[in-house]
């Protein structure tokens, strides 16, 4: 892997995009259902770039049947008319959707689950690299009335407001009496998140008594008219309403900053996702995915509001809270707005760290730092052996260094900070997995 195969990649891409996809004589020449987070806007935006690439024309969205359906329609120059279909309902719909064969393509805001993955099998693993595909970077926002004086929540109260332990805003230090809860409903992918990241890590179930919604929208919007209301909700959908600093462990507070956000920090990050089935041969789904997975796509995905996997070098202030070698690091370079983050329980990449390291790669030729301008720092969980969390942070950071390797990058140094500077939790699989990272630095 390196940025040969990135810019390989591209170029096959580009040169398969000037080969025309095929136009189906009838019904839709994709079908992609699932979360209404991708599916409102983001889904049809990447399916109009691509549209409009393939020289299809007078491309443009209109409301299909049934509530949060869109059809994306174009013309070709013969005035063929190719249509394709965007169902948001939530991710759980999608992968019902692949099951029943009624879609080609899953959107799904959180990842794939155990059971959804067996019932799936016959289509493939997947799990798979080629099948599971990361799309954008997105963050819940806990949002508040603007008028609201709170300025940061951790999630164990998060979990204690959503639950209805704590109902008032004086419980919180705060005024305005009753809290009144906004949610999304079951089928969202935004509330599944909300529901793995805040509730059931703590084994507390959404109060009955809190509102739900379909639509992202109209959640943030009656919040924001709401002075007692308290709503979460996907990063672009922030609108009128005021986001709070959260925090989560030992981890400082954090708004959900973009920087914060590609990096995966942020305690209430999430990634995004299409699910491309193995045994897929619908031509239009395969090209989506690269489509999406290019500068092109990811330039979508930014204008859209997420959070695109660009590859940038940001300056990180000092804070005496950190290791004074950190600090030294943080003085003298800039840190890239990625993570390689591995599987749970090993030191393999996962899905998204495999194509972050092309992009890093990309970043490191593209800015003539291949050569002993760059430092890994490895981090850790603590579990029950500190030395332990820092052989590991190291073994970690070796890891991504001999996929760099192979791209011709000669490394400055290497450094494990252990469990040092947690930025989830460590009292959950989940808050391990997030502290379990290795930075990127360059000089």
């Amino acid at each position: 892997m390196g940025s040969r195969y990135f810019a390989k990649s591209e170029s096959l891409f580009q040169s398969f995009l000037s080969a025309p996809l095929p136009i189906p004589d009838q019904g839709p020449a994709l079908r992609i259902q699932g979360s209404n987070t991708i599916g409102a806007a983001l889904g049809p935006a990447l399916v109009k770039g691509l549209m409009e690439q393939q020289g299809l024309q007078g491309v443009h969205a209109e409301p299909a049947e049934g509530a949060n359906e869109q059809r994306v329609i174009g013309k070709t120059r013969q005035g063929k008319t190719l249509t394709i279909e965007v169902d948001a309902h939530g991710s759980s719909t999608g992968f019902a959707a692949l099951h029943k064969a009624s879609a080609d393509l899953a959107a799904a805001s959180r990842p794939i689950k155990d059971s959804e993955l067996v019932d799936l099998e016959p289509l493939g693993d997947l799990k798979s690299p080629e099948a599971e595909q990361v799309i954008a970077i997105d963050g819940l926002a806990i949002i508040l009335n603007p008028r609201n004086p709170l300025n940061t929540l951790n999630t164990e109260q998060l979990a204690q407001i959503f639950n209805g332990e704590i109902s008032t805003w004086e419980a919180l230090g705060g005024i305005g009496g009753a809290i009144h809860l906004y949610a999304r409903d079951d089928r969202s992918g935004t509330y599944d998140t909300f529901k793995d990241l805040v509730l059931s890590r703590r084994g507390k179930p959404l109060a009955a008594s809190a509102k739900r919604f379909e639509a992202s929208e109209q959640l943030s919007d009656a919040v924001s008219q709401d002075p007692q209301g308290i709503g979460f909700i996907g990063l672009p959908y922030v609108r009128q309403a005021k986001a709070v600093a959260i925090v989560d462990g030992d981890s400082q507070p954090m708004l959900p900053l973009n920087s914060l956000i590609a990096t995966e920090d942020y305690p209430l990050s999430r990634r995004l996702f299409f699910y491309l089935p193995p045994t897929s041969h619908n031509p239009w789904a395969k090209a989506l995915v690269d489509f999406t997975q290019s500068s092109k796509g990811q330039a979508i995905v930014a204008a859209n509001g997420f959070i695109a996997q660009r590859v940038q070098a940001i300056s990180v202030e000092p804070r005496p809270s950190m290791p004074e070698d950190y600090q030294a690091i943080a003085r003298e370079a800039q840190r890239l707005t990625v993570n390689f983050r591995f599987e749970e329980g090993s030191a393999s990449l996962d899905n998204k760290a495999r194509q972050d390291v092309q992009r890093v790669v990309a970043y490191i030729k593209g800015h003539g730092k291949l050569d002993k301008q760059v430092t890994l720092v490895g981090f850790g969980d603590i579990k029950n052996d500190p030395q332990r969390a820092a052989l590991l942070s190291k073994l970690r950071a070796m890891a991504v260094r001999r996929e760099l390797v192979k791209s011709g990058v000669v490394l400055r140094d290497i450094r494990g900070f252990g469990a040092q500077m947690p930025v989830a939790a460590n009292t959950a699989d989940e808050g391990r997995i997030k502290n379990r990272r290795v930075e990127v630095w360059v000089y």
